[in-house]
């Protein structure tokens, strides 16, 4: 059955702003939202119980109690909610999950900020970064300062689903879409989200050092892989004689 369990009747939301964190490309939502659940201290406020999202049961290092695998963490003084998700959701499903999101949107009035990397190859600039509405949201870009999408696009997954539940119901959201790595984590990208996106909009104030401590370890492991990946190749390409008598 679709629900949200709600585990912390204390906490006390107005009309919060939520952050969507289902792993994509770069997994640049899922860094970005679980750094900010890190960064303010977050509170395990409910479990996601939806048709659709994969039957396990998550622990927790040092902790005995099971969970759900996508759960929703809360600052009651940002008024923020985060979407913490430890599995991706299957294609066929996502059209469940988003129905099911949809109905405590709407329930909690939340105005959720839907994130997406676009797959691009890294160069020596910065991520771009552009953003999408449905309803009003497109209010929230301008005051703060996202740039409209430079080529036409389609946003798909879970994300697009939540996006398109939104359209079909005039209901206020954003989509923030960002240039990210298509093969590997992008922390870079996920700092530009929070920096450049989330924060201007939610109105949150998120430091990002430790983001670029991992853009920087990741591009090293990077490095190192390829690396090894070239020696591999030298290795089993190279003809040799076969001194089998001598």
């Amino acid at each position: 059955m679709a629900r949200i369990s709600v585990l912390d009747e204390d906490v006390s939301l107005d009309e919060p702003t939520l952050v969507e964190g289902f792993p994509g490309v770069g997994l640049v939502g899922k860094i970005a939202t679980d750094h900010m659940i890190e960064e303010h201290e977050m509170v395990h406020y409910a479990n996601v119980h939806c048709d659709g999202l994969p039957r396990v049961a998550v622990y927790r290092e040092d902790d005995r109690a099971l969970t759900t695998p996508v759960r929703l963490y809360a600052d009651a003084e940002n008024d923020l909610v985060a979407l913490r998700s430890d599995v991706p959701v299957n294609p066929g499903a996502a059209t469940e999950v988003a129905g099911c999101l949809e109905s405590w949107f709407a329930e909690s009035a939340t105005f959720p900020i839907f994130l997406s990397g676009l797959g691009r190859e890294k160069d020596e600039a910065p991520p771009s970064i552009y953003g999408v509405a449905t309803g009003d949201g497109g209010d929230r870009l301008d005051r703060a300062d996202v740039e409209d999408p430079p080529e036409a696009g389609l946003i798909s997954g879970p994300t697009g689903a939540m996006l398109a539940e939104a359209l079909e119901r005039d209901r206020d959201a954003v989509g923030l879409v960002v240039e990210s790595d298509p093969q590997f984590p992008d922390p870079e990208a996920a700092r530009i989200l929070i920096r450049n996106g989330i924060d201007p909009i939610a109105e949150t104030e998120t430091p990002t050092e430790g983001l670029v401590d991992q853009a920087t370890e990741i591009r090293e492991a990077k490095r190192a892989f390829a690396e090894r990946m070239q020696q591999a190749t030298e290795e089993s390409s190279q003809a040799e004689p076969l001194k089998m008598f001598q």
